[in-house]
């Protein structure tokens, strides 16, 4: 694992996505197509806005998404649909494919099983993702599955996971946050070859330390991404406080 400080959440996003536009670039270049995986979030915001500027044949890439809430529509301004097909997909030209989650499908199960035969076979170039406050990556709140080999998993919702998602503005009161989620697998996130992961602001201090520092196991899910010789946790100086200290 690499750690690069930026200044700000801005510089953030401009570094993240000028490494995942060479590894893009790199796997069209050599075997003529890429797929990555897509998160949303705060964290991603700078990050979406350079990718949509880059010089990159979109048609020859392959998106698959990170996770979505259960029951929520995808015309819902919270859900990851919504967000991924305003800030990513509509903002590239021709993108190849992008195998959005269904999270309000009838039959979880099946669609589970559509999405796990979709990636299966899959080699996933980059994965961009960030760090939940209580230390998640995808939704894999502690404690988390780090068993199963299953790509997409339906999981519970911790309270702290639902209520950041309220601090963050993207529900009004936690009985507005679905419990249940669909999300790539611990083991199917770290399948990627390269990992790219941005975590701005104070907040994420403690599960930057987390990160970097506790045992890895299911009550730390992120302590994992350190098994990852390629992956970068891109910080900013506020969410860095606890592993660096204060440089202002």
């Amino acid at each position: 694992m690499r750690v690069t400080i930026c200044e700000d959440k801005h510089d953030m996003g401009y570094q993240a996505a000028k490494l995942g536009i060479s590894i893009i670039k790199e796997a069209i270049e050599k075997k003529g197509h890429a797929v990555i995986s897509v998160a949303t979030g705060l964290s991603q915001f700078s990050l979406y806005e350079h990718l949509a500027k880059a010089d990159i044949d979109w048609s020859k890439v392959e998106a698959f998404g990170l996770a979505e809430y259960v029951d929520l529509s995808d015309s819902h301004p919270s859900s990851f649909r919504y967000y991924l097909n305003n800030r990513f997909v509509e903002k590239v030209t021709h993108l190849g494919a992008f195998h959005q989650i269904n999270g309000d499908a009838e039959n979880l199960e099946e669609e589970v099983k559509r999405l796990n035969a979709l990636i299966k076979k899959k080699k996933v170039d980059v994965s961009f993702l960030g760090i939940g406050e209580n230390g998640h990556i995808g939704f894999n709140d502690p404690p988390a599955n780090f068993e199963t080999d299953d790509p997409y998993i339906v999981v519970e919702l911790e309270d702290r996971c639902r209520r950041q998602q309220v601090s963050e503005g993207w529900f009004s009161k936690i009985d507005e946050v679905p419990s249940k989620a669909i999300t790539m697998s611990v083991r199917q996130i770290l399948k990627a070859k390269h990992l790219i992961c941005s975590v701005p602001d104070q907040r994420k201090a403690r599960a930057v330390a987390m990160c970097l520092y506790d045992q890895i196991g299911v009550y730390s899910p992120c302590a994992a991404l350190r098994t990852k010789k390629e992956c970068t946790l891109f910080l900013d100086r506020t969410a860095s406080m606890l592993v660096m200290g204060d440089r202002r």
